[in-house]
């Protein structure tokens, strides 16, 4: 009987969520399974993957065929890697402990790369939720200012008022000024007709 290491979609629409499994070949893709050996999310970002690498590896030495999309997810956890790591073991190009141990320090490293691009992906969303609250504390601050000058009365009638009592005031000093000087000057123009009458009088 073929074996396939495939993925069995469950989830609701657009909402995709995935079993690893190995199956029959020629079952339908969500029908029966022989075993499940993980999981795989690609909803979040990065994708989630919890995959059982031993389980893995005891189906790929009794001869299952990953799909494409399932070699890529065992590449990505390392599950090919391992199966390298133990042909070489197999051939005496190394013992299993080394074996052990180069695959230890890839995971170390896979996991360590994987954890920085997280902190990327988390550091970017952070930076574009402070950019967008930036934006919307913005258009409040300008709909507020609005608003206010909205319900603000003008003050074109406060500087209308102002101007013209100054208009007023200066106005008044100049009267004053003008009235000073015309009675001032009104008795001189009065006394000197009078003065040129008198002696006419006489004459006569």
């Amino acid at each position: 009987m073929p074996v396939k290491i495939r993925l069995r979609r469950l989830g609701r629409k657009a909402r995709p969520f995935y079993h690893i499994v190995a199956a029959d070949s020629r079952a339908p893709r969500d029908g029966k399974f022989l075993e499940k050996i993980g999981t795989y999310n690609p909803i979040t970002t990065p994708a989630t993957i919890d995959l059982d690498v031993d389980l893995a590896m005891k189906w790929l030495e009794n001869g299952a065929q990953p799909t494409d999309t399932a070699r890529n997810i065992l590449s990505h956890t390392g599950v090919m890697y391992k199966k390298h790591l133990m042909r070489g073991v197999k051939k005496g190009a190394m013992t299993v402990e080394e074996a052990e141990a180069k695959f230890t320090a890839w995971v170390e490293e896979k996991e360590a790369k994987n954890a920085k691009q997280a902190d990327g992906v988390a550091a970017k969303a952070n930076k574009i939720a402070a950019e967008r609250m930036k934006a919307e504390t913005a258009a409040k601050d300008a709909q507020a200012a609005a608003i206010a000058a909205a319900n603000t009365p003008e003050p074109i009638a406060e500087e209308v008022v102002e101007g013209s009592e100054e208009v007023v005031a200066e106005t008044g000093e100049v009267v004053e000024t003008a009235t000073e000087e015309v009675v001032a000057e009104a008795p001189a123009a009065e006394e000197a007709p009078a003065k040129e009458e008198a002696p006419s009088a006489e004459e006569e």
